[in-house]
């Protein structure tokens, strides 16, 4: 919804005008995406839809609406991961600040964890751009040659395939069936799923060992094939694990780790003679 700034009084040049269809507000109502808030959309839109509402600016189906929020609870929280305890530990030191909690746990989405799922997406993203995609969407072996490709250049390069590999699952992420198996079922089972899934079955030729595909791979391709900003996977992978921290706080709260963990690493820590930096 975009209002015109009104002319001012006095007929002079108009203000500025910075047009936004998302939240607006008068002294009566607040919009959101066109719709009324209150009315509309507070007890009648679910969460995880309204964050793909506001993301896309089109109300998802219920097939998409679906997968979507399969990823958003496959990424919400994975045990003692790095951010879950670095927001522990911050907010033992900085209790008063659970915004700050919650952003230093965010702030370690990166190429190792929840970052995956953005890094996933782009490659295969990539890859797709540059290739025609197989013209029978079931035919594996075309499917097979496009992934095969793919992961010779990546290694070619010296470069990692995004979304292979977990350091717990090595044999299976329990996560990326499950979200297979339900993007299938909501038609929602596109290339960028169909080539991650074709990466898992060829790699071993290339690599010479066999790895999963992790699920936060998994959701970036199943992202990806809902039309979601590629620039924005990461946010999502954040949005879910926002609700992984607070669960991790709500724990510490409950039964307290994060001193245990700090007083563990500084009883057993042990001085060292210095190392000059030798680059």
């Amino acid at each position: 919804m975009t209002a015109a700034t009104p002319p001012p009084e006095n007929g002079g040049p108009a203000g500025p005008d910075y047009p936004t269809a998302l939240g607006a507000a008068t002294p009566e109502t607040i919009t959101l995406l066109g719709q009324d808030l209150a009315r509309d959309v507070m007890g009648e839109v679910p969460f995880g839809e309204l964050a793909f509402w506001l993301a896309t600016q089109r109300r998802p189906d219920s097939g998409e609406i679906r997968v979507f929020e399969a990823v958003l609870a496959a990424l919400a929280d994975h045990g003692f991961t790095p951010t879950a305890l670095t927001a522990r530990l911050t907010f033992l030191s900085a209790p008063d600040s659970v915004q700050g909690a919650l952003a230093a746990g965010l702030l370690g989405g990166g190429s190792r964890f929840l970052g995956v799922t953005e890094d996933c997406g782009h490659f295969l993203h990539g890859v797709l751009a540059e290739a025609d995609e197989p013209k029978n969407a079931d035919d594996e072996a075309s499917w097979d040659a496009l992934a095969l490709d793919a992961v010779r250049r990546q290694r070619a390069a010296g470069r990692l395939v995004p979304g292979l590999g977990h350091p717990v699952h090595k044999r299976v992420d329990p996560r990326t069936p499950r979200l297979f198996a339900l993007a299938r079922e909501e038609g929602r089972l596109g290339p960028h799923l169909r080539l991650f899934a074709a990466i898992g079955r060829v790699h071993p030729e290339v690599l010479g060992r066999t790895l999963p595909l992790n699920g936060a791979g998994v959701c970036g391709a199943a992202l990806a094939d809902l039309g979601l900003p590629l620039e924005l996977l990461r946010g999502f992978a954040l949005l879910a694990r926002t609700a992984g921290l607070i669960g991790q706080l709500a724990e510490e709260l409950r039964r307290p780790m994060a001193r245990e963990v700090y007083l563990s690493v500084d009883r057993h820590s042990r001085a060292v003679p210095p190392e000059p930096h030798d680059p």
